[in-house]
């Protein structure tokens, strides 16, 4: 089994968020970048465990963005992916994306498709179902648990009051949250062989974007508290009615 792993760069969640030019782009300057913690900790230490196993042969990484993104994808292969894809493309469009990681899916006849649930940085969550549709592949998302045998998958998700297990034959698409696996940490022998390690630069497939980006906004700032004393409760159902909100 050959497994394709999705690798997103995102901001350090401690990174201060600011945007230039009319609020139309981001200001990455002093920013501090690293892989996207879901894509890392869960869908690539799983496809890792899979391979220690025995039930697949390569790990390769998957990445659209443009060479400012290496250094990230080597963080990811001194963790033990075995070699990288790297798509020459700056999109902000999650159709395009996926249609890049699609393309690199079936021309390589990759088995299963892992990816994080989201991405820290837009939070779309689309990436993964988007991948199956075009590779008309079944698809799982937010999998907590992943096991693999004689050709089949069974991928448990949490629902409400349970679980949902689901079986699927290959080739799938499973998106990864918590629960999943556990993060690793690169060694030194892991991040000097990183460097060695295939790292392949292709052109981007033509695709038509169908989402832009007009401007960005940061949300308003935290209101003060309000302290109601336990001795008027009445206080406190009317400041629930009126002024309370709900997101």
């Amino acid at each position: 089994m050959k497994i394709l792993v999705c690798i997103s760069k995102t901001p350090d969640t401690t990174a201060k968020i600011a945007f230039t030019d009319n609020n139309t782009k981001f200001a990455d300057g002093g920013v501090q970048f690293i892989v996207n913690p879901y894509d890392e900790w869960y869908a690539l230490v799983r496809a890792l465990e899979l391979k220690e196993a025995g039930l697949a042969t390569t790990v390769t990484l998957v990445n659209v963005g443009g060479a400012d993104n290496d250094p990230i994808i080597r963080k990811a292969l001194a963790i033990g992916g075995d070699d990288a894809v790297r798509i020459n493309l700056e999109s902000g469009d999650s159709f395009t994306i996926a249609s890049q990681i699609a393309a690199v899916a079936k021309d390589g006849g990759y088995d299963l498709v892992l990816t994080g649930k989201e991405t820290i940085d837009y939070n779309g969550s689309s990436i993964g179902g988007m991948v199956a549709e075009l590779l008309d592949a079944p698809y799982v998302s937010l999998a907590t648990k992943l096991d693999a045998a004689a050709g089949n998958l069974t991928a448990t998700r949490e629902i409400e009051g349970g679980e949902e297990v689901a079986e699927l034959s290959l080739p799938a698409v499973i998106s990864c949250q918590k629960g999943m696996a556990e993060q690793r940490i690169p060694n030194m022998k892991g991040i000097m062989g990183a460097r060695t390690k295939p790292l392949a630069v292709k052109e981007p497939v033509a695709t038509d974007a169908l989402t832009s980006i007009v401007s960005f906004e940061l949300p308003p700032a935290k209101a003060g508290v309000k302290l109601v004393s336990a001795d008027t409760p009445e206080e406190l159902v009317r400041l629930l009615r009126e002024e309370a909100k709900v997101f």
